[in-house]
């Protein structure tokens, strides 16, 4: 089928929209039209639509009567709040991550083992160990940040790579997991340790919040999302299923895992209190459509600080 939707122009847009049966200022919609763009916003007017009983999946153009474009702006401007909230805490985790990994590693192997031996990775075949390998120099070739450039200054003749405490704060996130997965079991053990998880169950958490890093840095849909991915519960572990049972295949597993991992290393930094205060700031958004269970707030994870 060739694709054939004409391009508009953004009063054209908010014609059509209203001509839909969204409800709202026609000014007022054009201009954040402009602002966010109407494929964007979209998602986020997407559950308004008429439901077709024919095709269940597909539902039709026109929107529930009564849809408001305030609805929807809403809905918008709570997910965008939702996934800085959700950066700020990988970010923290990255950033512990990072110190650990370089910590154990190093007292294990040396400071330079990481991209010159891959015994030091003994989960990484020697193909992907290359890969890896040329990764690092990339990245490290790409980076502009002074300590880089005063190291390869004072000790680029002896070594083509950084030393791991530097290296680690110029990987790419990928990059890192890379690294984090090729580690021997004692390391992975003893990086997991200060958030309380096991290692196999830490190591999925890894790659759920890097899923949800990349869906947030590009500005994606989030709040509402299923997220295709299902980071492992803890089931030894009482606070994750008794009297809420966590599942990670949704916003609220992620949330979970991020209230239980900050905590654990980064207690000082009021995530929790912010991110309730997100909630009570938006008290029309359905949490349910999160994952959110109803009694949520029981979760010994949650009620853990909580004020």
């Amino acid at each position: 089928m060739k694709y054939d939707k004409p391009s508009l122009s953004f009063e054209q847009q908010a014609d059509l929209l209203i001509r839909r049966g969204m409800v709202g200022d026609r000014a007022l919609i054009i201009e954040r039209l402009r602002a966010v763009g109407y494929y964007r916003l979209s998602a986020y007017w997407y559950p308004f639509r008429r439901a077709n009983p024919a095709k269940p999946s597909l539902p039709f153009d026109d929107l529930i009567p009564g849809t408001t474009f305030d609805e929807v702006w809403c809905r918008y401007a709570f997910d965008r709040r939702l996934r800085l909230a959700v950066m700020d805490a990988i970010e923290r985790i990255e950033v512990s991550l990072r110190a650990l990994l370089a910590t154990h590693h190093s007292q294990r192997h040396g400071l330079f083992a990481y991209a010159t031996d891959s015994r030091s990775l003994p989960s990484i075949d020697s193909g992907k160990f290359a890969k890896y390998r040329e990764d690092i120099i990339k990245e490290q070739a790409r980076s502009k940040d002074p300590f880089v450039r005063h190291f390869n200054e004072k000790y680029g003749d002896s070594h083509s790579v950084l030393p791991l405490w530097m290296a680690a704060e110029v990987m790419a996130f990928g990059t890192l997991l890379t690294f984090h997965r090729g580690c021997d079991q004692d390391i992975r053990r003893e990086v997991a340790r200060p958030f309380g998880v096991h290692e196999t169950v830490f190591a999925s958490w890894l790659l759920a919040l890097n899923t949800v890093r990349n869906i947030c840095a590009h500005h994606g849909r989030l709040w509402n999302r299923d997220l295709g991915i299902k980071p492992k519960i803890p089931d030894k572990l009482s606070e994750w299923n008794t009297p809420v049972a966590v599942t990670g295949d949704r916003v609220f597993g992620i949330l979970t895992i991020c209230k239980w991992s900050l905590d654990r290393v980064a207690p000082q930094s009021g995530w929790s209190d912010r991110f309730r205060a997100l909630l009570a700031t938006s008290p029309t958004i359905p949490i349910v459509s999160m994952g959110f269970p109803a009694n949520w707030q029981e979760c010994p994870i949650w009620k853990c600080g909580a004020k």
